[in-house]
């Protein structure tokens, strides 16, 4: 299928819903989402698995659960991907993706890594040994009223702000930030990037323009994601990623992320080279 939804309305359409009407998808927004995950890719070249699940669905004679922080959801997305190279940065690309299609659509929906009631989702979802499974999202009808609850855990982790220019682009050196006036046409797909979400709203991409290519590190504070069996911040870059590219492409600038030898410059602390942007 083609994703021919508009990047900048969709982007900013886009935000965490936590509170649902109490109404399952309708068979119509079923097939289009079914279709929309029967035709992703990424450019990373991994497959990842997805599945559309129900509440209702018995696991160990319990339904599926969120520890409180979502209500009314009836319909859920789970993603699992095989372990190995990219496999994190490439479920985020296509979650995210997907995420971005339901938006267009209408729909709610709200990224959830750690909120989750892991075991049953993961016996719903069938993972398998190889298999890694770090996010599901409700996906439904937003309720036309948000909780108490929602609203004071948007302002905690500051779900409406992102982090400016100066702290995010960087121009040859991570001491020189980047001007917009130097970015040529990819102002677009650099602004759209910046106001992508992520764990914990951390923001966690930091891009090192070189020549034209533009290279992505990831700035991880030490001891974060430790206690998991993966770095959820890859995740985040992935969907980094996803509004980079999807914008780019919007724009008519094609182009393949690749891993390149490592750019010579000196790092800020925590800071760790994934991925590079080359345009076509």
């Amino acid at each position: 299928m083609k994703f021919d939804f508009p990047v900048e309305h969709t982007v900013q359409a886009r935000y965490s819903v936590r509170t649902y009407k109490e109404t399952p998808l309708s068979a119509e927004a079923k097939e289009q989402i079914n279709a929309c995950i029967a035709s992703l890719s990424n450019p990373f070249s991994v497959g990842v698995r997805f599945r559309l699940l129900e509440t209702e669905t018995a696991v160990s004679s319990e339904k599926l659960g969120t520890y409180g922080m979502i209500k009314g959801a009836k319909n859920f997305i789970g993603a699992a991907v095989p372990g190995g190279a990219f496999a994190l940065e490439a479920l985020g690309y296509d979650f995210e993706k997907l995420i971005l299609y339901s938006t267009h659509l209408g729909l709610g929906t709200c990224w959830l890594g750690g909120t989750f009631n892991r075991s049953k989702f993961a016996a719903a979802m069938q993972v398998k040994e190889n298999e890694l499974f770090p996010a599901v999202s409700p996906v439904g009808y937003p309720a036309p009223k948000k909780r108490l609850a929602e609203s004071l855990a948007r302002r905690m982790v500051k779900a409406d702000q992102r982090k400016d220019w100066g702290t995010l682009f960087f121009k040859n050196s991570f001491t020189v930030p980047l001007e917009k006036s130097d970015t040529g046409a990819y102002l677009f797909p650099l602004e759209m990037l910046r106001l992508a979400p992520s764990a914990s709203n951390k923001q966690p991409w930091r891009i090192l323009q070189s020549e034209n290519v533009f290279h992505f590190y990831e700035a991880k504070p030490p001891g974060y994601s430790d206690r998991a069996a993966f770095d959820i911040q890859r995740v985040d870059m992935g969907i980094a990623a996803c509004h980079f590219h999807l914008a780019a492409l919007e724009k008519g600038m094609p182009g393949t992320f690749a891993k390149l030898p490592e750019p010579k410059t000196e790092l800020p602390e925590h800071l760790h080279y994934l991925f590079s942007w080359v345009p076509a």
